[in-house]
């Protein structure tokens, strides 16, 4: 039997859901973020864990290496995080003039810190400078580009987060309201009219935690199964969106894309 808990974006019920499931003697526990399985580390040394992390897992501290997990956790890293300097050099191209962006990332998430970090110091090694903005609310989130329009950011880069993933739509209108051209972590954004994302490849991660979750079933030991990475990366432009923001994109970024919707 599988059991289905669901917190959205609650990170507090997390915890009671975690020990809910592990109450219930379950044979492996998969978190499909690196908040819950933050949470489920927290939950239990015993029960195996299968996580999906957005994150280096390594500095997060959920295992101990990529090829030696140690513990009860494996999982894939999708390296969100990491691919932020990368959305600000794709995003630089779109607008090579910009001297100053923005990063919108959701304060309470657990991705936030790091995503900031990275940003900056990718903005500075290209002679650049970066706003960070926080949203974390409905409200909070309908605010945050006044301050992205006052510093007139050339872009700004929507940190990923299940936050603005839920809110897609509201997260696209922004940035079409404000007339701010946005580069997002999952090919959903440009599907919903956003301009442009760059990601891993969420199938495969997804597919692969539930391969290692069944391999778990089949006996094997979390400790002993590699941390896996993406296999391929996405980049996703909608040139409906780059047209109506008057946005000539260069032949460099075509000739890369995965998918381009016209």
């Amino acid at each position: 039997m599988v059991e289905y808990r669901s917190a959205e974006n609650h990170y507090d019920l997390l915890p009671a859901l975690a020990a809910d499931l592990v109450g219930r003697q379950i044979a492996v526990l998969v978190a499909p973020t690196l908040g819950a399985a933050l949470v489920a580390k927290s939950a239990t040394a015993t029960v195996p864990i299968v996580f999906v992390a957005g994150d280096d897992p390594v500095e997060a501290g959920l295992v101990e290496s990529f090829n030696r997990p140690g513990g009860n956790l494996t999982g894939v890293s999708m390296l969100s995080t990491e691919l932020v300097p990368k959305q600000l050099e794709i995003l630089s191209e779109l607008v090579p003039m910009a001297e100053v962006f923005g990063l919108l990332v959701n304060a309470k998430g657990v991705l936030a810190k790091r995503q900031s970090k990275l940003a900056e110091e990718a903005a500075r090694a290209i002679g650049r400078r970066i706003i960070v903005v926080t949203a974390s609310s409905g409200i909070e989130l309908d605010a945050a580009f006044a301050p992205l329009v006052g510093q007139r950011v050339g872009g700004v880069i929507v940190g990923a987060d299940g936050f603005f993933s839920g809110r897609r739509t509201l997260v696209v209108e922004l940035a079409a309201r404000h007339s701010v051209p946005a580069i997002y972590g999952s090919s959903i954004f440009p599907v919903a009219g956003g301009l442009i994302s760059y990601d891993s490849n969420p199938t495969y991660g997804y597919r692969q935690a539930g391969r290692y979750a069944g391999r778990i079933l089949d006996g094997a030991n979390p400790a002993d199964l590699p941390v896996m990475r993406p296999d391929r990366f996405l980049l996703v432009i909608n040139l409906k969106t780059a047209k109506a923001l008057g946005i000539t994109v260069p032949p460099s970024i075509l000739a890369r894309a995965t998918e381009v919707i016209e």
